[in-house]
């Protein structure tokens, strides 16, 4: 996110996304992506956290990275660049899927029939997580809408607050996650722990097992991302939480201006278009994920000067 000279600067680097303006594709790609996701999260050994369930933005689109099978790797990318889906394989097997108008159940078949074909056998849960009213991938040809020109914006946005939050995590040196893209609630996060273990995470979040909750909040977390939007909200938002939170938590004092406590949703939120159009959008963004972090470190009296690289005032 570097300082924009022009408007038109802001819109090729930062676009405007909408969710109206591009909801059909947005609910297709993400049945797309829980798809890809729950291939990647069969077949990987378990790590904390449902960490090997996740993707990860690449300079073309968002990835798998390596999955193992048998005696060979495989991978599978999103390649938002050309619209193809890309799966290859350790014995130099490649094979293209077409990124382009098609239901989620005309894309299931044509995924998991082309692993067949490259000898990958492998059977996954066909319900939907995280969503009302899901639909299971083999039966859904309600979702079939794919708009490239959104689906650039969208990855655009990633390889932005991708490289932020990759930056913002370089500054911890205690336990933190990958930033990495969470096919389930569609949303690209990166999390800090404490080090010290959370009270049971009473569940009760919709659409999601709450044994699955529990394992996700095992520990004491301070955690950043970016969701797309749904339901009441329309636009794109940066967020933070903290789990617990600390007594105090939504009224500490964070920055930039525009960020705000939601008792909605129970955590802070910064508009995407407030960093869209901020004179220096990294800064913003970076003063958000810092102030949030020291919302939960200062109030939760993390160990911070074992943590972090460099102590940063607050």
């Amino acid at each position: 996110m570097v300082n924009p000279v022009h408007h038109s600067s802001t819109d090729a680097i930062l676009p405007s996304l909408p969710l109206a303006a591009w909801q059909d594709t947005y609910e297709t790609l993400h049945m797309w992506t829980q798809i890809v996701g729950k291939i990647r999260l069969v077949l990987s050994p378990r790590l904390n956290h449902w960490w090997q369930s996740t993707l990860y933005v690449t300079p073309r689109g968002l990835t798998t990275a390596t999955i193992p099978y048998e005696s060979c790797n495989f991978q599978i990318s999103f390649d938002f660049l050309d619209h193809q889906l890309r799966i290859e394989t350790s014995d130099g097997t490649s094979k293209l899927i077409a990124l382009a108008p098609r239901s989620v159940a005309d894309f299931y078949h044509a995924v998991m029939d082309t692993l067949r074909e490259m000898n990958i056998n492998v059977r996954i849960w066909t319900m939907p997580q995280e969503v009302s009213e899901p639909i299971p991938f083999d039966q859904d040809y309600k979702h079939a809408t794919y708009d490239p020109e959104y689906v650039q914006r969208f990855w655009r946005i990633l390889v932005q607050v991708d490289r932020v939050m990759t930056q913002f995590r370089s500054r911890f040196i205690g336990k933190s996650s990958p930033v990495h893209f969470f096919w389930g609630s569609f949303d690209l996060a990166v999390t800090r722990f404490s080090g010290r273990r959370a009270p049971e995470h009473p569940g009760g979040i919709p659409n999601m097992a709450d044994w699955v909750t529990r394992e996700a909040y095992s520990h004491e977390v301070s955690s950043c991302g970016f969701w797309l939007g749904g339901g009441s909200v329309v636009e794109p938002i940066f967020y933070a939480y903290a789990y617990p939170a600390p007594e105090g938590f939504q009224d500490y004092p964070v920055q930039p201006r525009e960020a705000f406590y939601s008792s909605e949703m129970q955590e802070f939120i910064l508009p995407y278009e407030a960093v869209r159009q901020a004179n220096d959008p990294e800064a913003a963004l970076l003063a958000f994920f810092q102030s949030t972090y020291e919302a939960a470190a200062n109030l939760g009296q993390w160990e911070r000067a074992e943590l972090e690289r460099t102590l940063v005032p607050s």
